[in-house]
């Protein structure tokens, strides 16, 4: 059986990491985990190329819209934030969209002490921070400020914070700083995009700061909010905790989640 992280760039995913160690230890020998580079527009092709060996596919940016439009069958979550982090093969060849980005990001926020009334700015408008709402919405936050460098973007949330009930209040990019003394920033923007804030932000200290990137590590964003005393998150937290729902849906047996954030500690050593 096979399954594989799609997305571009792709060669930087620990992905493979997480899974082989997941099906080593489960004893599921025979189960490959590869990386495939795939743009948007091209996952649709992609997976109506796949054969029946296949049992799923981690859906990275910048694909996670086209992957809800691609499914067969669409998991509550993944319709609510209109994007998938996850396509499961069914036994009748169809397929099924999730976001179990939803329930890794509630995991790792609640472990670092995020609780209800939080106020929360989120930095970018993709796929990601579609989860960040759903994710804000779980753990009680009182408010949601999104950061984002088109206007339009913010406009395409307001429908999701919508049906994961969350007040959802937008911003442009150039005032970002004004948003950074939430109790809670989530950077959701690829690499590169939020580094130009790191001179201009004004952490609360005690605040907590998640970055949904990991590589390189850390963030000059992450650096910053390090310095300021933050509580950082780092986007491998999150890796770890959205793979252990995909290997669940993959292979129909219990991630074996030490082996696999064992692994993928030593992968980072």
């Amino acid at each position: 059986m096979r399954a594989a992280v799609v997305g571009k760039p792709i060669a930087h995913s620990l992905s493979p990491v997480i899974h082989a160690a997941g099906y080593a230890a489960a004893g599921l020998t025979g189960w490959s985990y590869t990386r495939i580079e795939c743009a948007a527009d091209d996952l649709a092709g992609l997976v109506a190329g796949l054969g029946p060996e296949w049992a799923g596919l981690s859906v990275t940016m910048p694909g996670k819209e086209a992957a809800l439009a691609l499914a067969d069958q669409v998991s509550p979550v993944a319709a609510a934030v209109g994007a998938a982090n996850t396509l499961v093969r069914r036994p009748d060849g169809s397929w099924y969209a999730d976001n179990t980005d939803v329930a890794g990001m509630v995991d790792v926020l609640t472990a670092a002490g995020c609780a209800a009334g939080a106020v929360v700015t989120v930095l970018g408008a993709g796929g990601t921070a579609r989860a960040a709402l759903a994710a804000a919405a779980r753990i009680g936050a009182a408010e949601v400020t999104v950061v984002a460098r088109r206007l339009e973007a913010i406009a395409e949330l307001r429908p999701v914070a919508a049906a994961v009930g969350v007040p959802l209040a937008g911003a442009d990019w150039d005032g970002a700083p004004a948003h950074a003394r939430a109790d809670l920033v989530i950077s959701t923007v690829p690499k590169g995009v939020g580094d130009p804030l790191a001179d201009n932000f004004d952490w609360r200290p005690g605040a907590v700061f998640f970055d949904a990137l990991y590589d390189p590590w850390p963030t000059p964003l992450a650096a910053s909010a390090l310095a300021a005393g933050c509580r950082v998150i780092s986007g491998l937290d999150l890796l770890l905790a959205q793979a252990v729902g995909q290997f669940t849906q993959f292979t129909g047996v219990p991630a074996p989640v030490d082996a696999m954030r064992a692994a993928l500690a030593a992968a980072r050593d």
